[in-house]
């Protein structure tokens, strides 16, 4: 609907946001800038210069707990967005379903809310297995988006996406028909179908919460000969052999035909499942494994670049 500029790939760090800034031409309506961060003073100092109106905090997980120090460090890191829209008459669009994020939002000029209940736009993830279908309940006159994103825990991801596209008053057949006509091809909850098997590549990265989210959601759906494919996950400092260990137990509360793990502090706990140092060492091993009618979950932390195993 706009003429929109938005980040490449993953050019969101203190190289990466001047570049995307650079290339914003001066026909631009939009731009849109993902600020990534792992420590305190980050976000702040990309707003000096991206000067945003409009901000949205997905969520806060454990993420990159090491740079920021904890999970009240990745509020405060993630909320310096938030605390320059509020002394700048900017709007926010939050989860209403995340406490925090309404705490965190407080004192903002312009607030739309999204979720599953008591908000602006809300919807609830239909009962399809393989891709989620979105339910819009209030707020749009859309009343299903069927996408081709796997996990009901991209649900939040289509709700922001359709509050957004109402404020800037976007035709509400546009935002149906490109949510529905997106297919990922970036290793975030991208299916593929190879050698006879269904692979969900979830490899882009993982914390604590995502990967609990692709394993309970992956134990859900249906298929046989289901295949675990775990790279390890980084930057979690002091809570690191914790949050693994809580992972391995999760794992064995299901049923699978194979559990692998890789790299990472996986290699510290016991467990009794496959382990590899690396995702090529991994490969090695999958390649001489011929699976067929097998579906798989393959995800890990970007260092990790667990892709490789199916490549």
């Amino acid at each position: 609907t706009f003429k929109t500029y938005t980040t490449k790939g993953n050019l969101n760090n203190h190289i990466g946001i001047p570049l995307t800034i650079l290339s914003v031409q001066k026909d631009a309506e939009i731009a849109v800038i993902e600020m990534g961060a792992n420590h305190q003073n980050e976000i702040e100092s990309y707003c000096q210069y991206t000067l945003p109106t409009h901000g949205i905090i997905t969520n806060c997980g454990k993420a990159h707990l090491d740079g920021f120090g904890g999970i009240e460090g990745v509020l405060k890191g993630k909320g310096e967005l938030f605390d320059y829209l509020k002394k700048n008459n900017g709007t926010a669009f939050i989860m209403s379903d995340y406490d925090y994020l309404k705490k965190m939002s407080t004192g903002i000029n312009e607030i739309k809310t999204y979720g599953t209940q008591a908000a602006e736009i809300t919807g609830v993830a239909g009962n399809t297995q393989e891709f989620l279908e979105v339910l819009i309940t209030n707020g749009s006159g859309i009343k299903n988006i069927d996408t081709h994103l796997v996990g009901r825990y991209n649900l939040p991801n289509v709700l922001a996406a359709v509050a957004v596209g109402k404020y800037f008053k976007v035709d509400e057949v546009k935002i149906k028909t490109a949510l529905e006509q997106y297919i990922p091809s970036n290793s975030r909850s991208q299916m593929m179908e190879k050698d006879g098997n269904k692979i969900i590549l979830d490899a882009y990265n993982a914390n604590p919460g995502s990967m609990k989210a692709a394993i309970e959601n992956f134990a859900g759906m249906q298929g046989n000969n289901k295949i675990l494919l775990l790279g390890g996950m980084m930057e979690l400092g002091n809570e690191s052999l914790a949050e693994h260990e809580a992972l391995i137990k999760l794992i064995k509360n299901y049923t699978w035909q194979q559990v692998v793990l890789v790299g990472g502090d996986f290699n510290k706990i016991p467990h009794p499942f496959l382990y590899f140092a690396s995702s090529v060492l991994t490969k090695e091993w999958f390649k001489q494994q011929h699976f067929k009618n097998a579906t798989l979950l393959v995800k890990g932390s970007r260092s990790m670049q667990m892709e490789k195993v199916v490549e």
